[in-house]
């Protein structure tokens, strides 16, 4: 438990320094003036800098691969009209189809969303069965991951663990409440109202903490990251709060790996640009996988002094 503790506290200050402090220094160096100028371009440019005083610097939107935007179109567009292709078959098929789809009007970003994802369900599954990370399942990692490219990954991170926190608190309230006693289905309904109201809550908030990434954030990775409170409230139901917390945090682990995948644009323009290779290369890595039936990267480790006795 302290591990992976440590794992995810490294991995927050991980993304928080990478996707957060980063752009805001590179923002301020474009910012800097010059250090030496001429008096008239000083005197030239003096009323136009206490103009722009005036107005508050808007740092870049972001790119999110999971919106048809003109950042992130307009980029992937260029690269098929850039790419030359040879003859149809036996290499392009998939290719000319997907140039076929953009014409017809299919948005390219959903396609190389839609070509990632069993790059990254395989990652999930190497993750799982060579290393040894649980987590909740292949789909709810993925898509979380899919969540957080929508909303960033600070403010993944900070849903994550507040429909987290909600929900373990609901549930020991009540445990504690002994006078109330429900059935499970109308249990859940009811967490599902409070970590609603808990996420509407931090909605309020947007005007006070002035993020971007909270005020613009859509209906789609809200409902993803709310399907981890169901999960999370069975494992807690049959196990103990200790496993779900554990499950919970390597799910994080596992989502925040896979949003890296999704969120390389090197990744997304190979996926891209050959279709044919990266699919056929997921396919039979997840094959190679299926064959393995060895110990576990963890469980080697764990039982180190046995197997080297």
């Amino acid at each position: 438990m302290k591990k992976i503790i440590f794992l995810s506290t490294t991995f927050f200050f991980f993304f928080l320094f990478f996707f957060e402090v980063l752009p805001i220094l590179a923002q301020k160096n474009t910012l800097q003036e010059p250090e030496e100028i001429s008096q008239e371009e000083a005197t030239a440019s003096s009323t136009i800098l206490e103009k722009a005083k005036k107005v508050e610097p808007t740092s870049a939107p972001r790119a999110d691969i999971t919106r048809e935007t003109e950042e992130t179109v307009e980029p992937l567009t260029r690269l098929l009209n850039e790419q030359k292709l040879g003859a149809v078959l036996p290499y392009n098929l998939i290719k000319y189809a997907i140039r076929g789809a953009v014409a017809s009007g299919v948005p390219p970003n959903t396609i190389v969303l839609l070509l990632l994802i069993p790059g990254v369900a395989a990652l999930i599954a190497a993750a799982r069965h060579l290393i040894g990370i649980r987590g909740f399942g292949i789909f709810l990692p993925a898509a979380l991951s899919v969540s957080f490219v929508a909303t960033g990954p600070i403010v993944g991170i900070i849903i994550f663990l507040l429909i987290v926190f909600v929900s373990t608190f609901f549930r020991m309230v009540l445990r504690r409440l002994s006078i109330i006693k429900l059935q499970y289905l109308p249990r859940m309904a009811l967490m599902l109202h409070f970590v609603v109201l808990s996420i509407l809550f931090l909605l309020f908030l947007a005007p006070y903490i002035k993020s971007p990434d909270i005020s613009s954030v859509s209906i789609f990775p809200v409902l993803v990251l709310v399907l981890l409170s169901e999960d999370f409230s069975k494992v807690q139901l049959g196990k103990s709060v200790k496993v779900a917390m554990s499950l919970a945090l390597e799910t994080l682990i596992l989502a925040l790996t896979s949003f890296v995948l999704l969120a390389t644009k090197s990744v997304q323009e190979f996926a891209l640009l050959n279709p044919e290779v990266w699919i056929l290369s997921i396919f039979v890595f997840d094959f190679l996988l299926g064959k393995y039936v060895g110990l576990r990267f963890m469980e080697i480790w764990r039982f180190r002094k046995l197997i080297s006795g």
